[in-house]
């Protein structure tokens, strides 16, 4: 394959595209500053074969988290230290398309880290909540980190009890217990990047699309950019009512009630987690 063809070709890939909006899309509303956030996006091998060569290896990475249920996987990633708002403008030396080899042991770099980078410090995090999310649904391909604003204030402002906290956003916007009936999860505070985050990371995601990681941000998973992008934008637009109503000097006057949460979750056919509506 001539490679300056395969480069043209790899830039007008739909999930290259995806990438470059999502990235900046999110920094756009302030949601990852400097290099802060990631995302992993699970590919096809049918997806990928019509704009490079499987075949042609740039570099190898090893890792000493061995993944065997993401052997032979492909991913576009971003990069370690790269900042969203660069992604749109080049994407080559900002993302990158890699493949886990056989044994689940190293990743393989086909396309992309330009400058000779690597992805994402949080691939842990990553990876493993893949393998967690695949359990749960064979569709499932996106895991989008950010520091959305307002979830990282409410953090500081409101106890962290997975099911209070939950309870708390589904009660700012209707739209909430439909968006994620499955709650949210909670980490204690953790040291980022480690091999230990992303296991815990992955237990929450074993029940709930989305987990906080207190005074740091938030990780969303779903099947399509739209979706997971959507998930984190919902609960972001309900912690900033809640931010905006917990200052209000007159205090809250009413909120949606459990007995009208449950009537929503009925009315659009979903199932919200147990033990946080008292009906």
């Amino acid at each position: 394959m001539n490679k300056t063809m395969g480069k043209q070709e790899m830039l007008t890939a739909p999930f290259v595209h995806e990438m470059m909006e999502a990235t900046y899309n999110m920094w756009g509303v302030g949601w990852d500053e400097r290099n802060g956030g990631n995302i992993s996006y699970l590919l096809k091998e049918e997806e990928v074969t019509p704009y490079l060569d499987p075949h042609h290896v740039l570099r190898t990475l090893e890792f000493d988290f061995p993944v065997q249920a993401l052997a032979n996987h492909y991913f576009i990633v971003t990069g370690s230290g790269k900042y969203f708002k660069n992604v749109k403008s080049n994407p080559e030396e900002n993302l990158g398309v890699i493949r886990v080899n056989n044994t689940g042991t190293a990743i393989d770099v086909l396309w992309g880290f330009s400058d000779g980078g690597k992805p994402t410090s949080e691939l842990p995090a990553h990876f493993l909540s893949h393998i967690v999310r695949l359990e749960q649904d064979e569709n499932h391909r996106i895991i989008i980190h950010n520091h959305a604003t307002n979830i990282l204030a409410m953090t500081f402002t409101h106890e962290l009890n997975e099911t209070s906290f939950t309870k708390t956003l589904w009660q700012m916007c209707t739209e909430c217990i439909v968006v994620f009936p499955d709650g949210v999860g909670i980490l204690p505070w953790m040291v980022p990047g480690t091999n230990l985050i992303g296991e815990k990371t992955a237990e929450k995601m074993s029940k709930t699309r989305l987990v906080i990681w207190p005074h740091h941000g938030i990780f969303g998973a779903g099947t399509t950019m739209d979706e997971t992008f959507g998930l984190i934008e919902t609960a972001e637009k309900a912690a900033q009512i809640y931010t905006i109503i917990s200052s209000h000097q007159g205090g809250v006057k009413q909120v949606i009630t459990d007995q009208q949460l449950a009537d929503l979750a009925e009315a659009f056919g979903v199932i919200p987690v147990e033990g946080i509506l008292e009906v």
